[in-house]
């Protein structure tokens, strides 16, 4: 991993946009990008009176998500950062750009901030008369028990659920049809995965994370995160061996013994060592009385350039086996039925407007600014302390990665600053022109938005969240001055809104332990000034981000380390801590006190 790619010397920045464009240039025949939205749409879509199944996750998987988008798969993948999920906003775009009439599935990995943006933007779409499902992959039996199965991360296997959804909307089943047809192939699915070495993100020289010389990592996830055990190094038959022994006792007994196999490569084992596995791994598979059907070698669902590699089973009855083989057109996977594809497809890609086809799609647009194009005196005292939060995360931003990485995979402090970034923008434009609490509230709300927007995961949609709901209650406030009283509604408000959306209580070492001191300490001192009430706050969310160290984590990613996820702290409430600090030192200089 020592070696520069032309990965490692990507801009970070760019690197989504630009390769979501050349792949689109690459295969304007089968799929284009939405003007005004943020996905990848098949030239078939929409389709009136037709389904449509949408995936998504964030990049670095390819070709999960936008790879497998076309006639008979998905309709639309959306395409959040590197390992970071797409945005609410993203999703519903998406959505609206491939809707038939006929309802919507996304589909996608069970990661809390893809579960949280794909479910907002489910319920925005329902509100407008649109019906949305989601249809989360659950199939990696390293990340949880068989009685949490509902518990377990989404891998190689939402390929299997991607290509049985998109067959059976392609044929025309109903809404609750397709999605009976994607949970049956997620209910018997299986995946078990082994990491040889690390991934390295885009304008990174360093992996990750690294696998000791001499072992191997069993269970390991698609993002970095931690396996199941780390084992002494393996031969390919070995591993083949492993991996057939962890999945066999877990396979459901369905049909007369035929499985669908996917042997999947996570992003630089070769196709020469994946055939050297699969041919062990086919003989276990027929020991054990099974049949393989069709299986698949090669790269499905990958980790950038990580070296390892997965099994997937889905055992299958004559229905699942139809959906299966049932032809498709993708750019990363394509299925010929006696050399044509689906019906119908055809007919619908010539129906496609040559210019866009030609041009490779349009690129997306946004409605907020670039920061540099803003006025850094304008939208008042809440674009300036967000500036000033912009600013603490800025300089934190690789320590707050490193706290990531213990975890998960290492892109909190990157995601934060993207989203900071948008969330200052946007404050700076939102309209507001005075310090009362409307144009507050105002401009809170706009910035929240977009740093959802702009960042992704699940910790741009808690933050986003948080300032949406602070931005919300202080705007019914009128023009009267904000108040730490109403701060401190306000405030409450927000943190419900956040443990609502993600679950997290105090004491589970996430973003609300220095939330919920934040909270606290305004709501003790109502009657103070803001900037005191305010400092105080501050540092007792300090304080609580630090004892998160001592904490072992009970949900998301990092609680499946149990206590070895103690003696760091939590990069959520570090970087709430950090901004809560900066933006109070910003708020007591403008009030005419000091800090």
């Amino acid at each position: 991993m020592t070696t520069a790619t032309l990965t490692t010397l990507s801009d970070p920045a760019t690197f989504k946009e630009r390769w979501v464009d050349g792949m689109c240039a690459a295969y304007a025949r089968t799929v284009r990008r939405a003007p005004d939205a943020f996905g990848v749409l098949s030239n078939a879509a929409p389709r009136p009176g037709k389904v449509a199944v949408i995936v998504g996750g964030g990049c670095g998987h390819y070709p999960a998500f936008a790879g497998l988008v076309g006639p008979g798969l998905a309709d639309a993948a959306v395409v959040g950062d590197v390992f970071t999920s797409p945005s609410a906003e993203q999703a519903y775009r998406t959505a609206k750009a491939v809707d038939g009439g006929a309802g919507v599935v996304f589909s996608y990995g069970n990661y809390a901030g893809d579960v949280m943006h794909f479910g907002l933007a489910g319920r925005r779409l329902a509100a407008e008369g649109i019906e949305a499902r989601q249809m989360i992959v659950t199939d990696d039996v390293a990340s949880a028990p068989a009685e949490r199965a509902a518990d377990r991360r989404g891998v190689a296997g939402d390929f299997f659920v991607f290509k049985v959804l998109g067959a059976a909307a392609e044929r025309g089943d109903d809404l609750d049809g397709v999605m009976a047809a994607g949970e049956r192939a997620n209910e018997v699915t299986r995946t078990f995965g082994a990491a040889f070495d690390g991934c390295t993100l885009p304008g990174q020289s360093d992996p990750l994370f690294t696998v000791e010389p001499g072992s191997i990592e069993l269970g390991l996830g698609i993002h970095g995160e931690p396996g199941m055990r780390t084992a002494a190094a393996m031969d390919a038959y070995e591993l083949a061996d492993a991996l057939v022994d962890q999945l066999l006792p877990q396979v459901p007994q369905v049909g007369d013994g035929r499985v669908a196999v996917l042997l999947n490569g996570l992003g630089s084992t070769t196709y020469e060592d994946l055939f050297v596995t699969y041919g062990r791994v086919h003989a276990r598979l027929c020991e054990a009385g099974l049949t393989p059907h069709r299986p698949e070698v090669g790269e499905f669902v990958t980790s950038m350039d990580m070296a390892g590699l997965s099994l997937s089973l889905m055992p299958l009855d004559d229905e699942l086996a139809a959906l299966y083989d049932a032809p498709c057109e993708t750019p990363g996977f394509r299925l010929p039925a006696g050399g044509t594809l689906a019906s119908g497809a055809s007919e619908a890609l010539s129906a496609c407007s040559p210019e866009l086809l030609a041009s490779g799609g349009r690129k997306a647009t946004s409605s907020i600014p670039d920061l540099e194009d803003t006025d850094p005196d304008a939208g008042g005292i809440a674009a300036a302390a967000l500036t000033a939060a912009l600013a603490a995360v800025t300089e934190h931003e690789d320590e707050l990665g490193r706290l990531d990485a213990v975890a998960a995979d290492g892109d909190h402090g990157q995601g934060i600053v993207r989203g900071m970034r948008a969330a200052v923008a946007a404050a700076r434009t939102a309209g507001g022109t005075t310090d009362t609490a409307h144009d507050v509230g105002t401009a809170l709300l706009a910035a929240g938005t977009a740093l959802a927007d702009a960042a992704g995961g699940a910790s741009g949609a808690l933050f986003g969240v948080l300032l949406t709901e602070t931005g919300a209650r202080l705007q019914a406030h009128g023009d009267t001055a904000v108040t730490t009283a109403a701060l401190a509604d306000a405030v409450t408000s927000a943190q419900a809104a956040v443990t609502d959306l993600g679950g997290a209580r105090p004491g589970d070492k996430t973003m609300v332990d220095a939330l919920d001191a934040f909270t606290s300490a305004l709501r003790d001192h109502p009657d103070d000034d803001v900037p005191t009430a305010w400092q105080r706050a501050a540092d007792a969310a300090t304080a609580a981000a630090d004892r998160t160290a001592d904490l072992t984590p009970a949900v998301g990613r990092a609680a499946r380390l149990g206590d070895r996820g103690r003696g760091s702290a939590d990069p959520g409430a570090t970087s709430f801590a950090l901004m809560a600090t900066a933006a109070g030192h910003e708020i007591a200089t403008r009030c005419g006190g000091t800090r």
